[in-house]
């Protein structure tokens, strides 16, 4: 039986879609993983990385606790369209990124690509912790292993 949308208008709604990337009917994910590059360019130009960790802390407490309550009405562990957790994990992933155009593309790609392979422990951390932790805490993770590999190729390349 199809579930009735939730009201945009609930706050849970809108910060846990990211004011409705979420919504996208493709790549709800990638969509919010985009949406998240500008505003860690923006965090870092004017604030430096110190600004892009707030931010990323701030999204990920938000995201915790938003996704938490939209998972609660929506009656589904872990929604499609909840997509704060890309733009947490994005932001923590950029972190260590130089801002750059180049960079923060190979940035996105590897973050989407440990979102997507979910290697352990990702996987057991969406699966077993519960609601907007597990939501959040399994992006937060491809972020880490996103940011050590940037890291080893960035030193390998400046070889």
């Amino acid at each position: 039986m199809p579930r009735e949308p939730l009201a945009f208008s609930h706050p849970a709604v809108w910060l846990s879609t990211w004011f409705g990337c979420g919504l996208s009917p493709v790549a709800a994910g990638s969509v919010g993983s985009l949406a998240a590059l500008p505003l860690a360019a923006f965090g870092v130009w004017f604030g430096g990385p110190l600004a892009l960790l707030i931010v990323s802390a701030a999204l990920l407490a938000t995201g915790i606790a938003a996704s938490d309550v939209y998972a609660r009405l929506t009656g589904i562990k872990d929604p499609d369209e909840v997509v704060i957790d890309e733009v947490a994990g994005q932001c923590l992933t950029l972190l260590v990124v130089p801002l750059s155009p180049l960079s923060y593309f190979a940035g996105f790609l590897l973050f989407r690509f440990f979102d997507v392979a979910k290697p352990f422990p990702i996987r057991w951390l969406e699966r077993n912790l519960p609601g907007g932790w597990g939501i959040m805490l399994d992006d937060t993770g491809a972020a880490i292993y996103a940011m050590i590999v940037y890291l080893i190729g960035s030193h390998l390349l400046a070889r």
